[in-house]
């Protein structure tokens, strides 16, 4: 390689280096909403530091509702929060399904920070079948599969499309990618609202 190439090649990958260092972390913010002034939220998190969190103009806002189980079938995109289990299985904890309109969202499995250890799978149902603990699930995704188990109980929601009304004093909400914006404050393009009082439980 000459000289000039080789410059070229490394200034190419110091340059994408940085531009990945500046893409900003986001932030997942779980709390009540506790007042609102204009486009500025200040939350109350579930640790209970208070938390202001600008939405912006386009903010889309969705309501988290409560669904059946049922309601899981071959072929739905889900996001399954979940805890491991010692023969491999993922224990559900909550499960949202995800309207067709954001299949793909997010897909794959990761560590989540719902509780220590917790896990979440957002992937294509494949197989559904009733089991003696409860609904037994195979979901898939680009980079594997994983079974999971649903025990009875378990909260079953479905995201619905909401309004900026829904952002009011009391709601419980969920942002799942809050940024920190130059001036410092936290910006989001998206908040998801409990629907009838119910806390987001992913």
């Amino acid at each position: 390689m000459s000289k000039s190439l080789l410059f070229a090649a490394l200034f190419a990958a110091a340059f994408a280096s940085v531009a990945s260092a500046q893409q900003p972390p986001t932030v997942r913010i779980r709390g009540t909403i506790e007042a609102v002034d204009g486009p500025m939220l200040s939350i109350k998190s579930r640790d209970g530091a208070d938390i202001k969190v600008r939405t912006t103009d386009n903010v889309a806002v969705f309501g988290v509702a409560k669904t059946d189980l049922s309601e899981i079938k071959p072929g739905s995109y889900i996001g399954v929060t979940a805890l491991p289990e010692p023969d491999g299985t993922q224990k559900a904890i909550a499960v949202h399904i995800f309207p067709e309109n954001q299949r793909g969202a997010a897909e794959g499995f990761r560590p989540w920070d719902l509780r220590a250890n917790s896990t979440m799978t957002n992937a294509t149902v494949a197989e559904t079948v009733k089991g003696t603990d409860g609904q037994n699930i195979t979901v898939k995704y680009k980079d594997g599969e994983k079974k999971v188990v649903v025990p009875p109980g378990t909260p079953v929601v479905t995201f619905v499309a909401g309004d900026k009304s829904e952002l009011k004093p009391g709601a419980k909400i969920i942002i799942f990618g809050a940024t920190r914006k130059d001036d410092g404050v936290l910006e989001a393009n998206r908040v998801n609202v409990g629907r009838d009082g119910i806390t987001p439980p992913m």
